[in-house]
């Protein structure tokens, strides 16, 4: 068998352990890398110097970048969500061996990239001022918070097209050149942020607009690389001609059956830290900024299971695609095992390390504190976290969106934000709002064991 085949074929021959490694690690480490600029984003900015007129100034721009962050997580849920339907039915199409339709999916996923982007720039335009103004009233975090997100918003185009490339080589197999261009963006914006921010090397110092040119410069390097490497190597398996961007109806439809409950499960997140903002606004402002800085330490977690979950998906929706049932069962049973191992990993290390990593933030006593107790409470769940990311994985790689969906619901929505509601009403709210987001995650998991016996019976025990 030559190489060229051998690469087309990995996913339905390789050992399962191996394969999943293979794939897994570099986007495991890639997604890690990606959660470590947006903790290195909130670093610098928390290291702003107050002014006369505004002390603190670090406190405030980190309270900034956490009201921003539901629309950053909004465009990567977009791109994420739509990238999982084409990566589902593109995989499902080459272990079918039909390269023509293959190269439909890849051209209209091209396409909706750029509506995606769109959308978003018009909302940068347009939107940005009303947004933050439903989360605050400080005229500081708000001044701030536009020069960010605006920048961010009207600036979308490498970080939409750059999901939609990835996306498409995650698909084909080849992650180490997707991980490659996320790691040039990643160290990009990593190098460029106390540049632009604080001014060095004859730039003046642009603050926390600074930090946004950063992380869209970032991104439009890992966009060109990701277009370069899809346009080069995936023409092995599909046809990467222009052509093939003309919207098709069906195919469009084929891919957001699958990817709409994946764009809404993504979008999820997006609400839910919207809605915690909020409701822990109720409780204080150093809540908010806490639960800010302790959501990009959780990414550093989250991100490198999603990426063991990215590798899942298009190995169980290959050998899906080839009835190869004894594949499917070995990619859901290595997947899991290799997803939980990452976040007990990870529980066990911030357990540990509360104290250190709150501490590298140049922030107040209180915000610290708080950030440390976070940590020790939400760690306790990070389990269930990993079985219910892996089940989100496998109910999409076998054409589940609704069961994925149902899943982030109660993880995300239907539980989590009416617990951490009722415990602002509680005279130890600054403790108890942290132990919302154990419990739904544990809800979920008991729903996922239910949903994965429904799926198992409905589609496993019909392959060969």
């Amino acid at each position: 068998m030559d190489n060229e085949k051998m690469e087309m074929n990995k996913m339905g021959v390789q050992p399962m352990p191996r394969l999943l490694l293979t794939m897994g690690l570099p986007m495991v480490l890639s997604m890690a890398l990606q959660a470590l600029y947006n903790i290195v984003d909130s670093y610098f900015v928390s290291c702003m110097q107050g002014t006369a007129e505004i002390a603190n100034m670090g406190d405030y721009a980190v309270n900034a970048l956490t009201l921003a962050f539901p629309v950053q997580m909004l465009m990567v849920a977009v791109g994420v969500g739509t990238g999982v339907g084409v990566n589902a039915v593109l995989s499902k199409s080459l272990g079918e061996g039909n390269r023509g339709k293959g190269s439909r999916i890849a051209g209209n996923s091209v396409f909706l990239g750029l509506c995606t982007y769109a959308v978003f720039l018009l909302f940068g335009l347009c939107g940005v001022g009303l947004y933050l103004k439903s989360q605050t009233a400080d005229p500081v975090v708000l001044e701030m918070g536009r020069t960010y997100l605006g920048i961010c918003t009207v600036f979308s185009f490498g970080v939409t097209m750059y999901m939609t490339y990835e996306k498409l080589l995650q698909a084909t197999g080849r992650t180490t050149l997707s991980t490659l261009a996320q790691v040039a963006g990643a160290l990009t914006n990593i190098v460029l942020d106390p540049v632009m921010i604080f001014g060095y090397f004859g730039l003046p110092a642009m603050g926390i607009a600074g930090a946004a040119w950063a992380t869209v410069i970032g991104q439009f390097v890992s966009f060109a690389l990701d277009a370069v490497f899809h346009y080069r190597f995936n023409r092995r398996d599909l046809s990467t001609a222009f052509r093939y961007m003309r919207p098709d109806r069906g195919i469009i439809r084929e891919i957001y059956q699958v990817g709409v409950p994946a764009v809404i499960m993504q979008a999820l997140m997006s609400i839910m830290t919207y809605g915690v903002n909020i409701i822990f606004g109720a409780v204080s402002s150093a809540a908010v900024t806490a639960y800010g800085v302790y959501y990009k330490i959780q990414q550093f977690v989250f991100f490198a299971a999603f990426g063991m979950n990215n590798a899942m998906i298009p190995v169980i929706a290959f050998n899906y695609g080839r009835m190869d049932r004894r594949r499917v069962r070995q990619g859901i049973r290595y997947g899991m095992g290799y997803t939980l191992a990452i976040m007990l990993l990870g529980a066990v290390l911030l357990q540990v390390c509360a104290r250190q990593v709150a501490g590298v933030f140049a922030l107040s006593d209180e915000i610290q504190s708080l950030c440390v107790c976070a940590i020790r409470i939400i760690t306790l769940g990070y389990l269930f976290v990993g079985a219910n990311i892996a089940y989100q994985g496998i109910f999409q790689a076998l054409g589940d969106g609704v069961g994925s969906l149902i899943l982030s619901l109660l993880r995300l929505i239907v539980v989590a934000l009416p617990l951490a509601w009722a415990f602002t009403k509680s005279a130890r709210a600054e403790t108890l709002i942290w132990t919302a987001f154990p419990v739904a995650e544990a809800c979920a998991f008991l729903a996922a064991l239910f949903l994965m016996r429904r799926l198992s019976e409905k589609t496993l025990a019909v392959m060969r």
